[in-house]
């Protein structure tokens, strides 16, 4: 028997229900899945069945942020108190269960998740989405490497979903079928993802940061409407390069337009590198089988010291609060978890290490229709650092530019105050007073 047969004699071996891939799932196991647009659709369904049935009474859970499929399923209100559940990023859906305390968050670096993964949780199930099997043998991991590649290295167990709309990516995302337990087919359209338009301000706020991105840089945006719209507003740049841990629609516009072509990346030259794709139907055909790009694990793509490999990094993360000393909220609200740390504090020390590198950090300058300053004199109590203010390095409003590398106290709160809405100066002046910073 030739290979490839021997191969697809063992996937028609494993291949079965999703009811039966989880039936023999004993009590209180460890799971890990995966997010995003590899969230494996049946595979949820079919645990969150056996828990509604009452044939699974308890289950631990680490997990991204629940999303298309994971929401009314395992990480649905009701069967909260059956799973003890841990997220590494709050998004919509989690907001309300922080609150209720139906889940708790893991603080991070987001390249170390990984190794907690194999250090502190014993995992006996790993399961996702995946790209159909080839020749060889192998499963690719399609649209999300980030941290599901550890789990799957680090687990009792593995089952997979294919997906024939998944992605065949390359780069360090392969997984062979002897290493599987169960194969699981779905083949359904891959979630849809809209582009959002930003306004005005955004529009201000890229055109700024567009003004600190050189010719030849290597870029890292995250997530959200600016990003899209500092895309936009390089689109006259030239020979930009890509390593970045979210690949985002507007980054792949910059590919298609050729305004991105790796030329000048010191790392991973030519390749246009990431661990997580988001993106619509054309967005997922042009990374498809395409030898350009290269998913990698999150240990790869966000460990700082391999991001300030590409000389001329670029990082543009977005914040929520800034205080007269510099330091960075970008996840909590009111005291409670409302997003995560990300990969923003990994891009901010990873770029600044960088030759000519540059971390860059926008936000508008107020919320709530202008009435709140989101620059403040201090982060209140039970307000998480998420960038602390040694790290610090530009800060973009619609108002202006501020580096703060190098100014003292001093010098960083007058800068700062210079990003804030004209009607809260004077207040941030005199807070800059009482607090001694002047």
């Amino acid at each position: 028997m030739s290979s490839t047969a021997r191969f697809a004699s063992e996937y028609s071996a494993k291949l079965c229900k999703a009811e039966d891939a989880v039936a023999a799932l004993p009590e209180n196991s460890m799971l890990i899945f995966g997010t995003g647009l590899s969230e494996p659709q049946l595979l949820l369904w079919a645990l969150a069945s056996r828990m509604r049935d009452g044939d699974l009474a308890r289950l631990r859970v680490f997990c991204g942020p629940p999303g298309f499929y994971a929401a009314d399923s395992l990480c649905a209100p009701d069967l909260a108190p059956q799973i003890e559940r841990v997220c590494q990023f709050v998004g919509p859906v989690e907001r309300e269960n922080i609150r209720e305390r139906r889940v708790s968050y893991l603080p991070h670096q987001f390249h170390q998740i990984p190794r907690l993964i194999a250090e502190t949780m014993d995992v006996d199930l790993a399961f996702t989405t995946v790209s159909s099997m080839d020749d060889s043998g192998y499963f690719t991991l399609g649209t999300n490497n980030d941290f599901i590649n550890g789990a799957l290295r680090s687990a009792r167990k593995i089952i997979v979903e294919v997906n024939e709309n998944m992605p065949r990516v390359h780069g360090d995302a392969f997984l062979h079928i002897s290493d599987v337990s169960a194969v699981v087919e779905n083949h359904i359209p891959l979630p849809p993802v809209a582009r959002v338009e930003g306004g005005p301000e955004d529009e201000t706020i890229a055109a700024r940061i567009a003004e600190l991105v050189p010719n030849g840089a290597t870029l890292q945006v995250g997530s959200g409407v600016l990003p899209g719209m500092v895309c936009k507003a390089l689109a006259n740049h030239k020979n930009l390069g890509i390593h970045t841990e979210l690949l985002v629609p507007g980054l792949l516009d910059l590919i298609r337009s050729g305004a991105a072509n790796g030329s000048r990346k010191t790392e991973k030259h030519g390749k246009h590198v990431y661990t997580l794709i988001v993106g619509d139907e054309d967005d997922i055909a042009l990374v498809d089988d395409n030898p350009d790009f290269e998913s990698h694990p999150v240990t790869y793509t966000n460990h700082p010291s391999v991001i300030a490999r590409n000389e001329r990094m670029i990082s543009i993360n977005a914040a929520l609060e800034v205080d007269l000393a510099g330091q960075v909220n970008a996840e909590s609200l009111g005291g409670y978890q409302f997003s995560g740390a990300g990969g923003q504090l990994d891009f901010v020390r990873g770029a600044y290490d960088s030759k000519d590198g540059k971390s860059i950090l926008a936000f508008h300058s107020t919320a709530r229709k202008g009435t709140v300053s989101r620059i403040v004199p201090f982060l209140q109590e039970g307000t998480i650092v998420t960038t602390p203010r040694s790290d610090t390095h530009y800060l973009v409003t619609e108002f202006g530019v501020a580096n703060l590398k190098g100014k003292s106290v001093k010098e960083r709160a007058a800068a700062i105050i210079e990003l804030a809405h004209p009607d809260f100066r004077e207040q941030l002046h005199q807070a800059s007073r009482d607090l001694h910073l002047v």
